[in-house]
Parts: structure tokens; C-alpha cells; sequence
């Protein structure tokens, strides 16, 4: 999948209740939070409360922007946030993660999941003996042994979402019981215990058996799941998905009933939030957060974000911006800290763009790796490249530098490809602004390489070197998410080494030298890091702002 320190990548176009961008409104200040996002990995902000003073049942309504487009995550068009905060809920994951990004073994699935050997590298997953799959059938060490050798890469029909290590898995064998999976590794992996954890899930082997089930197996419907909840109705004519309690579900009973997931345009969220028809949703302007402040019954719940909005460049053979060059003169000539101000002001107490691409502000790793904005250099790089200026518009071998610009239909994306345009427009470069509809976002326009310049955003989880590969690996014949085809050998060694380091300290060392080159090769430019701030149903809890923590949905609900 997608999406620090985080890791595996959700790619989004938006996200309601995560913690996305919106709209950009005006107005003062009144009611802003004071702070930065530079604190992520600190706190967060849901309510907690002990199970006890949380009531029996009640329905949890939430949105996503569209269905899912395949119910495999593993898959490159299940790689999205909303499947993901599907799947979070009704399947099995190795760690809980804390506040502070920390991991703790999940329990309910495993009893111990352990570093048994360096050399070679080996990990233990004893699987908890309760744990069964939906359908009746035990969790064993098949299923994980089925996972790794469709995620490795291997056999290419398998269309995958990410590698996450698993090409680095020489086997898979059965420890003492069907319950235990030892790993063996040909090759060091640094985030071992994101495999199944963050944003990535252990699915049945029945998901992995074939190619032709992977890819094509759960377009309509979902997997065998092993979560505290379930899908127990898809209506595609409402665009809604409910989850229900698993009544196969060893753990903690849930204290809610169901939850409700219905596909919302971003300018449905905030109406839907006031006329009480959903419980939360992600505040990402000014307007949005004063309407939410005034709406009964509703409160702002804040922790820094793990998502980020970015700006990816399509650098295959015979586009437009296959000229490293130019892509690197377009940077420059982005005003990234004027987009974070006319953004993200009076929604965080000091605005500022995202400077690297593999670590969050606040996080461990995190530095300055950047082009700063500067016209008069990028003017002169796009000369250098020969691209000259023909009245307001460079051109060169009698072609234009017009670029399509594509991104989500939602107004902030809008404003800020606005702010861009005139920007560029400074230097000769003309963009075209053309918006796309959630549904089919990834599948049809962004992953099969149908824009020049593409807006979405990434989630991340606490382990970012999974990701490495995914996003910025060149790989012709291995997608991933490196949606603008943008890369070189020397950046997949550089990845090499940073993903092999088992020293902490020398890893982000090495993951600073990758994003150093991700900058040059004008691969993408991170635009800002979500502020956060999350609209709730003031009864609400154990749900509401999370930051890098995973939710016990078992204990979410609404209080007595």
C-alpha cells in the first residue's frame, strides 16, 4: 500500500475523517489552533475513555469520497485510504501502534511476533490459537506464507500495491504448529515489523492463490476478514458500506453495533456533518472549521496529521516532463511556502511546507532536503533545457510547455493548482486545470499515467522505509506507486541501502541521501502536512484526531 517516521502509502485524492485537506476559505484567525504540526508523533486527541463508560451499541457514521475499487489491499487499486479505513476495522494487523508511533504486538491476532535471528535474518509470528477467519477457517502460518509470495514480486501478473520487504523473504516455513511462521530473509529489512502493521494486513491465503483471484477476485466484494467487525451490506445505489460485529470475533466484544461508511463529495461533509447525518470528518480550511465550531454537538478534536498533499510529475519517455531538468525548474518555480500561508493559515499557528519526502515534521530523520522557490533559477534552467519563451509561452521543436495539470474535483486542490498556475505562469509555463470525479481516480487517470502533473495525498503509518521502493524504486515492470514512472538505478541502489540497514540512526542517515536524490531527479514536490484538526460528535469516544496511532475499535463508541 500506501502512505512516518511512517510508512506503507495510502494514496487519497481526499479523505473524510482523515486528515485531509479541504477547502480554502477566508476570515481571521478566531478559533485557530495554536501550534504546528511539527509535534506528530506525540499525541493525540480522541476522547479516550475506559470501555465502561462507553454504552452498548449505536451506529458510527463516517465518509469516503467513493467505494472501494477492489476490496484486496494488497492490490494497486485497493491502495487507496478509504479501503483502507475499511480494512483497519475488519482485518488483522501484527502491532498496535501508540501516540508516539510506538509498536506493541497485537494480541487479539498474535502472541508474540520476535526478531529471532540477524544473520540471516529471521522473524517469529506465533499466531494466536483463538484467531479464525469470517468464514471459519484458523489463521495459520499458510496465510503469511501466501501474502509474502504474492507481495514478492516474483510472479509479475500479481498486480501489487507495494512489496513491503517481502521480496526480500527467501522463505516462509511452519514453526512448531500451524501457528507459527518463521521468516527468512535474503536480505536485511528494516521495517520488519511493518509486514503487517500500519497500513498494511494479513489476508487469507485464499486472497493470494492465484493471480487471477488477487487481481479480480474482490472487485465487487469483500475478503474473508478477521476484524472485530465485518461488511455485512454493500448498497451500491445508496453508495454505502456497513460494518457489522463479527459474530466469529474472539476479542473484545465491540461496544458499537455498526458502522456506516457513505460515499460523500468533499463539499457534502460539512452539511452532512450539521444536518447529524455523519459523526466526524476531517477540517482542512478556515470556513469549514468556523462552521464546525458552531455546529451543536460538535467539537474539534486536534493532533498533527499523518497525511500529506504533494505534487507528482509524469516523467515517462515522451512526455512533456520527461526532462529532469525541467521537472526540477518547475519545483523551483512553485511557490510551496505561498501555498502553505493562503492554505493552512488560521488552521495551524505558523504554515509551512513539507520538506522532505520520507519523513513528517516533528518525526526523528526529518530535514530540509529542498529546492527553495526562486523564478529568476527556474527561468534559467528551462532555458538551459531549450526551452525558450515565444511570447507567454515556452516552446521548443515547435512544441508548447502546456501542462495538464489533474487533480481531484475538490475546491482547495483547485486553489492551489490556481496559486501554481500563476506562478508558472511567470516563467512561461501554462497549465491546464482539470479536475476528476473520486470514483475510478486512481485506476483510470493517475496510475495509468494520464496527467502531467497529478495532485493527491499520502497516508502514512510508523514505518517508511516499506515505502521506499514503492514510491520512488524505478521499476518499469513493477508499478507500485511511482505513478510518474520517475527514477534511476542509482536511486534504487541508494533505496537498497537504506531499506538493508538494521541501525536505526544509520538508516535515516541513508533515507535522507534517497530523498536528497528523489529532489534532483524532480520526482515530486511535497506541498503540506495535514494540521489535523477533526470534527466529532462531542459523545464520541476513543475516535477523533489519531495521528500516527491505531484505533481499538473495540472500544470506540458513544458515551453513557
Amino acid at each position: 500500500m500506501r502512505k512516518r517516521s511512517t510508512g506503507l502509502r495510502l494514496a487519497i485524492p481526499l479523505v473524510a475523517v482523515a486528515l485531509a485537506v479541504t477547502a480554502c476559505g477566508g476570515g481571521d484567525d478566531s478559533g485557530a489552533p495554536k501550534g504546528s504540526v511539527a509535534a506528530i508523533g506525540t499525541t493525540n486527541d480522541i476522547n479516550p475513555h475506559p470501555a465502561e463508560d462507553v454504552r452498548e451499541g449505536g451506529n458510527l457514521r463516517l465518509a469516503v469520497s467513493s467505494l472501494p475499487e477492489n476490496w484486496n489491499g494488497m492490490h494497486n487499486d485497493g491502495n487507496d485510504a478509504d479501503t483502507g479505513a475499511l480494512l483497519k476495522a475488519t482485518m488483522p494487523r501484527a502491532f498496535r501502534i501508540d501516540a508516539a508511533g510506538v509498536p506493541t504486538v497485537n494480541t487479539d491476532y498474535f502472541t508474540s511476533v520476535e526478531l529471532t535471528n540477524t544473520n540471516p535474518q529471521q522473524v517469529t509470528y506465533t499466531i494466536n490459537p483463538k484467531a479464525v477467519w469470517s468464514d471459519g477457517t484458523p489463521i495459520t502460518w499458510e496465510d503469511i506464507a501466501a501474502e509474502a509470495q504474492a507481495l514478492s514480486g516474483k510472479n509479475k501478473d500479481y498486480l501489487i500495491a507495494i512489496n513491503n520487504g517481502f521480496d526480500r523473504v527467501e522463505k516462509v516455513e511452519k514453526g512448531v504448529d500451524d501457528r507459527q511462521a518463521v521468516l527468512t530473509f535474503n536480505k536485511h529489512y528494516a521495517d520488519w515489523k511493518g509486514q503487517f502493521s500500519g497500513n498494511a494486513f494479513l489476508f487469507p491465503k485464499s486472497v493470494s492463490a492465484n493471480a487471477e483471484v488477487f487481481n479480480k477476485g474482490f472487485i465487487d466484494g469483500p475478503t474473508p476478514s478477521a476484524g472485530a467487525f465485518i461488511v455485512t451490506s454493500i448498497d451500491r445505489a445508496q453508495n454505502r458500506i456497513v460494518l457489522g460485529r463479527n459474530p466469529k470475533w474472539w476479542g473484545d466484544t465491540p461496544k458499537l453495533e455498526t458502522i456506516t461508511y457513505s460515499a460523500l463529495d468533499s463539499a457534502a461533509l460539512i452539511p452532512a456533518l450539521q444536518n447529524n447525518e455523519i459523526d466526524a470528518v476531517g477540517i482542512g480550511s478556515r470556513d469549514d472549521l468556523k462552521t464546525a465550531q458552531s455546529t451543536a454537538g460538535v467539537v474539534i478534536r486536534r493532533a498533527p496529521g499523518n497525511q500529506w498533499s504533494h505534487l507528482t510529475f509524469n516523467g515517462s519517455p515522451g512526455s512533456i516532463l520527461a526532462d529532469p531538468k525541467v521537472r526540477v525548474a518547475i519545483m523551483k518555480g512553485i511557490d510551496r511556502q505561498g501555498i502553505a500561508t493562503a492554505i493552512q493559515n488560521g488552521l495551524v499557528e505558523n504554515p509551512k511546507p513539507l520538506q522532505n519526502h520520507v519523513f513528517l515534521q516533528g518525526q526523528q530523520g526529518y530535514q530540509d532536503n529542498s529546492y527553495a522557490f526562486d523564478l529568476q533559477a527556474a527561468a534559467k534552467d528551462l532555458d538551459d533545457a531549450g526551452w525558450k519563451l515565444n511570447g507567454d509561452v515556452r516552446e521548443k521543436d515547435g512544441r508548447k510547455l502546456v501542462i495538464r495539470h489533474i487533480m481531484y474535483n475538490d475546491t482547495s486542490w483547485v486553489q492551489m493548482a490556481q496559486i501554481m498556475q500563476q506562478n508558472l505562469a511567470q516563467i512561461g509555463v501554462k497549465t491546464e486545470i482539470i479536475t476528476k470525479p473520486g470514483k475510478g481516480y486512481f485506476t483510470d487517470v493517475i496510475q495509468p499515467g494520464d496527467f502531467d502533473m497529478g495532485f493527491w495525498s499520502w497516508v502514512g503509518d510508523p514505518f517508511p522505509f516499506g515505502s521506499l521502493n514503492q514510491i520512488w524504486g524505478y521499476n518499469p515492470n513493477d508499478l507500485q506507486g511511482n505513478y510518474g514512472r520517475v527514477g534511476s538505478p542509482e536511486v534504487n541502489a541508494k533505496i537498497e541501502e537504506a531499506v538493508s540497514e538494521l541501525d536505526p540512526e544509520k538508516a535515516i542517515k541513508l533515507a535522507n541521501e534517497v530523498d536528497k536524490m528523489v529532489w534532483a531527479e524532480g520526482h515530486s514536490a511535497p506541498l503540506m502536512q495535514s494540521p489535523g484538526n477533526v470534527a466529532v460528535r462531542d459523545n464520541l469516544a476513543n475516535f477523533g484526531a489519531v495521528g500516527l496511532a491505531s484505533y481499538d475499535y473495540t472500544k470506540i463508541g458513544f458515551l453513557k
